[in-house]
């Protein structure tokens, strides 16, 4: 008699094998001749030189796993990882964490493989065969051209070559931006001015170095989320190195989403897929859904206050500097 179809018992099962640790392959217990030094062992690696015991005559499949590694995608289970990051990605870092990490592909080594990937992806590599987010892209390389034709822009404020504030000081660098005034000048333009070249020069660290920001962005998050998943159950002694890891794990995970989504020209998605994060962070805690959301809510408006601290102080520091010494 053909077994009924219990929903109920699959979900038992999936939680099961999400939350169980990565198992390791048996050993094997057959004599091995090793085809690279003819050592003698058994086992699955040579104890000698540290070929695998499996390693056979070329073919379609060992083919394409060596075109694999030559691009980082066959060393320690790149597809296994994204799998594992899709399906049980806290459980996969709380893996990591304990010690299992030759199962997995390195935290970092596939967050610049990935950003390759997403590059190329919204770059013209996807369904609809063009670039992605364009309009952003064109609007930014609008306002450029206006600050280097002298134009007044709406956007940034700029001024015409032939405007009397030309002639009282202005001066404009090669690439169309403020870079200084004169003393007699108003403060609060040159406040401006001092606030707006620095905010440039971060816009335009962002764009040449994306990867670089993110990071960045990941060990000032890691700081505020740290006071909150220290002591957490499943890691009562939790470090901030391996909080930050953690991070790195799960933007990888949301950077797999972003690529399937804007694959398939579904940018919009990719915006909610940040909503998944919470889903890591309470799977490696160990805390209760709304424990996790609300310790994760509670952290981000700390950062976000600090941050408009340290934007209204920075702020009265170019006051203060452009009254006393500009």
């Amino acid at each position: 008699m053909k077994r009924k179809f219990n929903i109920k018992e699959k979900i038992q099962q999936f939680r099961a094998w999400r939350e169980r640790p990565r198992e390791v392959a048996p050993m094997s217990t057959e004599e091995h001749e090793c085809l690279n030094c003819q050592e003698h062992y058994t086992g699955n690696y040579c104890p000698r030189c540290g070929q695998a015991a499996n390693t056979d005559r070329f073919s379609m499949k060992v083919a394409a796993e060596n075109f694999a590694e030559a691009y980082g995608m066959g060393e320690r289970g790149m597809f296994r990882t994204i799998l594992d990051l899709i399906f049980r990605p806290g459980h996969l870092i709380l893996d990591y964490l304990r010690g299992k990490r030759a199962s997995y592909f390195a935290p970092f080594k596939m967050y610049f493989l990935l950003a390759a990937v997403s590059l190329l992806v919204t770059h013209g590599l996807n369904i609809t065969g063009h670039a992605l987010h364009d309009d952003s892209e064109n609007v930014t390389e609008e306002v450029r051209q206006e600050h280097d034709n002298g134009r007044t822009s709406k956007v940034t404020g700029t001024l015409e070559d032939n405007s009397p504030a030309k002639e009282q000081g202005v001066t404009v660098d090669e690439e169309g931006v403020h870079s200084s005034f004169d003393k007699n000048y108003p403060t609060e333009s040159r406040i401006y001015s001092i606030i707006y070249n620095t905010l440039d020069k971060i816009e335009r660290f962002e764009q040449k170095y994306p990867s670089i920001n993110i990071l960045l962005l990941l060990m000032l998050i890691s700081g505020n989320l740290f006071l909150f998943f220290r002591h957490s159950p499943n890691i009562p002694d939790l470090r901030y190195p391996e909080l930050f890891i953690s991070l790195v794990y799960i933007a990888n995970m949301y950077t797999v989403y972003s690529i399937v989504f804007d694959f398939f020209s579904l940018t919009k998605l990719t915006s909610y897929a940040l909503f998944l994060t919470i889903i890591p962070l309470k799977q490696m805690s160990g805390y209760s859904w709304w424990r996790t959301i609300l310790k994760t809510v509670v952290a981000f408006t700390i950062m976000l206050v600090l941050f408009i601290v340290f934007i209204v102080l920075a702020v009265l520091g170019v006051g203060l500097f452009v009254k006393y010494h500009g």
